[in-house]
């Protein structure tokens, strides 16, 4: 055994959070359904069908990326092309498309967020430009 602390990773935190969010918006995608139903042409027709095809897409995404995003590449990029997807869906309804907007506006904030993160993680340069 060492005696040597092991240093917390801050990104794990962040891909829970992504995870987390890719869940939540599989919630409200999900619960667009019923707006649909209402206002749209009913959960049978093409809005409706797209509608639970993301929401299903965005939970098995993130199921599977929970279990595995820092050691895929590619996890991150399947969340933002769910989110292109879901602006697109916007010629299924309108609704759907300005949903996506929101999220995309999430996203945008999540991934600035984990900018800063990945750069308070790099070392620092002896001089800190700091004039004495």
């Amino acid at each position: 055994m060492s005696d040597r602390p092991v240093a917390a990773d801050p990104l794990r935190g962040m891909r829970g959070i992504f995870v987390a969010t890719l869940l939540m918006e599989a919630v409200v995608v999900g619960l667009a359904l019923l707006v649909l139903d209402r206002i749209g042409g009913g959960p049978g027709g093409l809005a409706g069908w797209y509608t639970a095809g993301l929401a299903l897409a965005m939970v098995i995404a993130a199921c599977v990326q929970g279990r595995s995003w820092g050691r895929r590449d590619w996890g991150l990029g399947l969340a933002l092309t769910l989110q292109v997807a879901m602006v697109v869906g916007a010629f299924a309804h309108p609704a759907l498309g300005g949903l996506g907007l929101l999220f995309v506006l999430v996203w945008v904030y999540l991934l600035g967020l984990r900018r800063a993160v990945v750069r308070g993680q790099q070392p620092r340069a002896s001089g800190d430009g700091k004039k004495r």
